[in-house]
């Protein structure tokens, strides 16, 4: 591996929580927070949404306060509800009843909001990237242990692992890699072939979805970058997504890194059976 200096973004990422097997206390403090802090906001508007418009209401028939207050009530239970709900699973870190659909609507929905309340006290939105991917990837290990046995998983990468002054296609067939060692491509099909999951190399979003789409995995261990990857957490779920981010020494999408040894350690915890039949 060659060896660079690391420049001022590369410390300034490395300040940021990693995305490991397990969620750190401090990812879950920040997504249970951010939830708990809109709840908050929800109910607020909530209240005004039958506060502002009771004296009108009232003008119209005596009943429809009464009706509206009603309404807002039954939905201010069913929205505190529900993120009461996320708040455990995220502190338990693994589903309970009812909470699967649950956490895929919130996935789809959730983070925007959680992005934009995080803002409002502070926490910067790659802050809260990290915090959500450290917590999602939990409870995606959580849902490997307890459900069936993964028939196929994915190694998802992005082009700029491979070195930029390769002449190599590997976007469609990762296969042409000539394993010169100069990028980590080498060491994710060794990887690959180790443990018989697929390996496939996208140049952007509507590759990797058509990647998914043709491969139809069990799991998804994908590597790119927080916009990139939550975004793709959010556009395959309830399909179950590992998200670990990549380093950049050199900057956005020119090779970049990814730590192998920590992919390993996902494709250990999934299969302790150890080495898979290639697929």
């Amino acid at each position: 591996m060659i060896q660079v200096e690391k420049p001022t973004e590369l410390l300034r990422e490395e300040s940021l929580p990693e995305s490991g097997p397990k969620a750190a206390g401090a990812d879950k403090r920040i997504i249970i927070t951010l939830v708990a802090l809109f709840g908050l906001i929800a109910t607020v508007a909530l209240v005004l949404l039958y506060v502002v418009p009771y004296y009108g209401l009232g003008a119209i028939s005596v009943h429809l306060p009464l009706v509206m207050g009603i309404l807002t009530g039954l939905g201010a239970v069913v929205l505190l509800g529900s993120l009461a709900l996320l708040c455990v699973v995220f502190g338990l870190g693994r589903d309970i009843y009812f909470s699967r659909k649950l956490r895929s609507v919130a996935i789809r929905l959730l983070l925007p909001i959680l992005i934009c309340v995080g803002r409002l006290v502070g926490f910067r939105r790659e802050q809260v990237q990290h915090a959500f991917v450290a917590v999602n990837n939990e409870l995606v290990l959580a849902q490997c242990r307890n459900g069936k046995p993964l028939k196929s998983v994915l190694l998802l990468m992005p082009h700029c692992l491979q070195d930029r002054d390769c002449k190599v296609k590997v976007t469609y067939k990762v296969q042409n890699c000539k394993r010169c060692g100069k990028c980590t491509i080498k060491n994710l099909l060794e990887l690959s072939e180790k443990y018989g999951v697929h390996l496939a190399v996208a140049t952007g979003g509507t590759i990797a979805r058509r990647i998914v789409i043709d491969t139809r995995p069990d799991l998804i261990i994908a590597v790119a970058c927080e916009r990139d990857l939550t975004s793709g957490i959010q556009d395959t779920t309830p399909l179950p997504v590992f998200g670990i981010f990549n380093q950049r020494p050199f900057g956005p999408c020119i090779n970049t890194l990814v730590p192998v040894e920590e992919v390993e350690a996902v494709l250990e915890q999934v299969f302790p059976e150890g080495r898979k039949d290639s697929q």
